[in-house]
């Protein structure tokens, strides 16, 4: 295998490229999800542009008033608006999905490169703590981890985030091993490179590609896994404009007010939807340059 920052460019040979029916097509499958992504950003980041009032503003006498040109998504026990709630909301679900997808992942480079590069025994062991990790279902991990160390928004966050990590890490070593095996590996190292500038030089930026594409995918995940504790009251808790949060809240309420559930619950799916369907796309586009 050689670098793709190495490999020398190829020449062209004389014959006329044939047109890429691929490059004709319609851009939706990227275009879509960034659109999306960019609405929520931009509703995490400056909620105020696109909610109406505020996310704890009270009403009684609108209670459980259904959607309408006055509250796009009707109100809830107490009057406030729901549509303002679950924009608020935005900021606090995806950072959860954000920042457990980054201490995954983070915990996942240092094991898997750790497994790839220490050598056999180091190896062996890190493959088997992972092999026993892999054997629980990631929300059940993340169950442990909470009740381990409480409930809480924090805990939450690393709760998700250590949960993913096994499945990471063993991906990463995969790709550190390939990596490894390259020549140009083995050219560092008959030049007397250290361990640490092989690492720097050649292995993470081979094992960037990867980990973009896998924390697209993975924020997606972290957000409904998250969604998930605070549906079972471990994460986020009432009146916190959380989506999971809010799902908790509303399904006292299902029968008669189904807007309480069903916008928190629609974000929740778009923005997993967003996520995965651009993580996919990236993936895909990885393969068709190699």
């Amino acid at each position: 295998m050689t670098s793709i920052v190495d490999a020398p460019p190829r020449r062209a040979t004389g014959a006329p490229l044939a047109p890429n029916p691929k490059g004709h097509r319609p851009q939706a499958g990227i275009a879509v999800p960034v659109l999306v992504l960019a609405a929520l950003l931009t509703a995490a980041a400056v909620p105020a542009l696109l909610a109406p009032s505020g996310p704890l503003e009270m009403n009684p006498t609108a209670a459980f008033s259904p959607p309408s040109a006055e509250h796009w998504f009707g109100t809830d026990e107490s009057g406030r608006d729901v549509f303002s709630r679950v924009i608020h909301g935005t900021r606090d679900s995806l950072l959860i999905g954000v920042l457990a997808t980054a201490v995954g992942l983070g915990v996942a480079v240092v094991l898997g490169t750790l497994a790839g590069l220490a050598g056999r025994w180091v190896d062996f062991g890190v493959s088997r703590v992972l092999e026993v990790l892999l054997a629980f279902p990631g929300l059940l991990l993340a169950l442990l981890v909470i009740t381990i160390l409480g409930p809480g928004v924090v805990t939450t966050t690393l709760a998700v985030g250590l949960a993913t990590a096994p499945g990471y890490a063993r991906l990463i070593r995969s790709q550190v091993l390939a990596v490894r095996s390259s020549g140009f590996i083995e050219s560092s190292v008959v030049l007397g490179r250290s361990r640490w500038f092989i690492v720097r030089r050649h292995v993470l930026p081979n094992v960037a590609a990867p980990l973009l594409v896998l924390a697209t995918l993975g924020v997606g995940q972290a957000i409904v896994w998250a969604s998930s504790l605070s549906f079972l009251g471990l994460g986020a808790t009432p009146p916190d404009p959380e989506w999971g949060a809010m799902l908790s809240a509303g399904r006292v309420y299902l029968g008669n007010a189904w807007w309480l559930t069903f916008f928190p619950g629609l974000l929740i799916v778009v923005s997993a939807a967003a996520t995965t369907v651009l993580g996919h796309t990236l993936q895909r586009r990885g393969r068709e340059t190699r």
